[in-house]
């Protein structure tokens, strides 16, 4: 008998997961708080193991000597540290297929937000003596006459870089990743260099994994580089900036504004980032200037289904030996 299981309880039932794992793979789930609160024996029955929020080490990968497969149900692979599952003979997948839509309009959704000043605005209206006059936003520009820059040209990237051609906007991407030519399919113009993109780049829209690479990639320096009045939106992985200085620029005014569905921390924890404690106190000077979410970018219902089942379906695939959406140590 194989066994799956799944420590965070996510569903009221297994029929689905019985369905497709089919008779001989017994599905266990459970409502641990954390990997550490698995028994020896719930993790020495393993074969697989699904993980949403939780993390796992390479200490943690000791406690399961029968695991084969590691599934993220998500697309975001950093909670599980890859080199430790490659030693422990563990393929890792995770769920690209799901999500795409809803976090591309999330993205697009923060932009427009910001670029036509409906934070400002509804803000003004709002008390009792609302002020029936037009914020002078320097975020507040036509469409047609701004460049989005796409930080990453993948699924969600693309999905978000399509949705902002056909309102308008000039389209430049940087992904080192993608060979060449790969723009001529999109029809949109490639930066070569995260120099050339941050230049051009009047809305910003980070869509890059987490990994070594892309950590901190965006602070200061970078921010800078960016035309005065620009706006920055992410909703790929918090640490793939830094949030001291992007506070700084927004409080300069260079950045003009930002929306936000990550945070380094998730969810936020003392000591939080500056710049989320001044939004919670509603400092006046980012009013206007700031959209945070939730990391709920992602969430429908319609997607919440597809999380359930593909992550079923991918991790059936990789106890069947022949898995699919693979990520190895060294695809950083």
């Amino acid at each position: 008998m194989t066994t799956v299981l799944y420590p965070e309880r996510m569903y009221p039932d297994d029929v689905e997961e019985q369905r497709i794992f089919g008779p001989a793979t017994k599905v266990v789930m459970l409502d641990a708080g954390s990997l550490a609160d698995l028994t020896d024996e719930q993790c020495a029955s393993a074969d697989g193991l699904m993980l949403f929020r939780f993390w796992i080490s390479a200490e943690e990968f000791k406690r399961f000597p029968k695991l084969r497969a590691a599934v993220r149900m998500g697309v975001g692979y950093d909670r599980i540290d890859r080199v430790a599952a490659a030693k422990h003979g563990v393929t890792v997948c995770n769920v690209p297929d799901y999500g795409t839509t809803e976090v591309a309009d999330h993205a697009i959704s923060l932009a427009l937000a910001l670029s036509r000043g409906l934070i400002h605005h509804h803000e003004k209206q709002r008390g009792a003596a609302p002020d029936w006059l037009l914020v002078r936003d320097p975020a507040i520009r036509r469409f047609g006459s701004q460049t989005f820059g796409v930080l990453g040209l993948g699924r969600i990237g693309t999905a978000a870089a399509l949705r902002a051609k056909a309102l308008g906007f000039r389209v430049v991407f940087y992904d080192p990743r993608l060979p060449n030519g790969s723009e001529l399919a999109v029809g949109m113009t490639r930066a070569r260099s995260l120099e050339e993109l941050l230049a051009q780049s009047n809305i910003l829209s980070v869509h890059v994994p987490l990994t070594r690479h892309t950590k901190g990639m965006l602070g200061a320096a970078q921010f800078a580089a960016m035309p005065k009045g620009a706006i920055v939106v992410n909703t790929a992985r918090g640490p793939t900036m830094d949030f001291d200085a992007l506070e700084a620029a927004l409080r300069s005014g260079h950045i003009a504004a930002a929306g936000l569905d990550v945070m380094p921390v998730e969810p936020p924890v003392d000591p939080i980032p500056s710049l989320l404690r001044a939004y919670r106190d509603r400092d006046p000077a980012l009013e206007g200037k700031l959209i945070v979410t939730p990391h709920s970018a992602y969430w429908t219902p319609e997607a919440e289904w597809d999380i359930r089942i593909k992550s079923a379906e991918t991790m059936a695939a990789a106890l069947g030996n022949s898995p699919q959406n693979v990520i190895l140590p060294e695809d950083d």
